[in-house]
């Protein structure tokens, strides 16, 4: 591996990679935005593989999904619509955007960084869809749209921080795989009592008396 050329250490480019991995999972076109905008800008150096999220057409089209996705994801019952679409999307661009880190370091390294990426994408993908799906169990919109708006926030300071802190950016992501371990079978017992709720028959007054 040769860095010598390369904007980051290895720490910068593995926070880099995972942190494009794990945030693809929740926003993937908020991810592609800010961070295709901030390297054209300027405001961050990213390595070679990256530059292309810098092309005017890729930033255009990235802007236009941000702005869907953000009052799709803020509508009940349409945003799970949304989320189950995007289980074929965001897990393999996740993949891809890590991969994508390391280009030019050898295929070793890209495929390690795709199976890194995509695994995280699949973990924050599955562990959102999965509590957005409870929420949407409650008929008041207030809980999904602070949701929502929560999961903005922790994407932009995860992507901020990705860049300015990589070591603590790398912490906090082993943390979060652990509580999503922790947290995806119990969500998914969850899921399969509701669904199970509203499949099984209502008493009728005939049965009752």
């Amino acid at each position: 591996m040769d860095l010598a050329h390369l904007p980051l250490d290895l720490a910068g480019l593995l926070a880099l990679a995972a942190g494009l991995g794990w945030a693809s999972g929740l926003r993937l076109y908020t991810t592609l935005f800010v961070v295709g905008l901030a390297g054209r800008l300027g405001w961050v150096l990213l390595p070679p593989g990256l530059h292309l999220l810098e092309h005017p057409l890729v930033l255009g089209v990235a802007g236009v999904m941000l702005m869907v996705e953000f009052f799709a994801d803020k509508i009940p019952l349409l945003d799970s619509i949304w989320d189950t679409v995007h289980t074929f999307i965001r897990i393999p661009a996740g993949a891809a955007l890590a991969a994508l880190v390391f280009g030019g370091q050898g295929v070793e390294w890209q495929a390690a960084m795709a199976l890194l990426g995509g695994t995280l994408a699949a973990g924050t993908h599955l562990t959102k869809a999965g509590t957005r799906a409870m929420i949407n169990a409650s008929p008041e919109p207030f809980t999904n749209i602070a949701a929502s708006v929560g999961e903005d926030v922790v994407v932009l300071s995860g992507l901020w921080l990705m860049f300015a802190h990589p070591w603590l950016m790398l912490v906090l992501l082993l943390l979060l795989v652990v509580a999503a371990a922790w947290l995806l079978p119990r969500l998914w017992r969850g899921i399969v009592a509701l669904v199970r709720g509203f499949s099984l028959p209502r008493p009728t007054a005939d049965s009752s008396s």
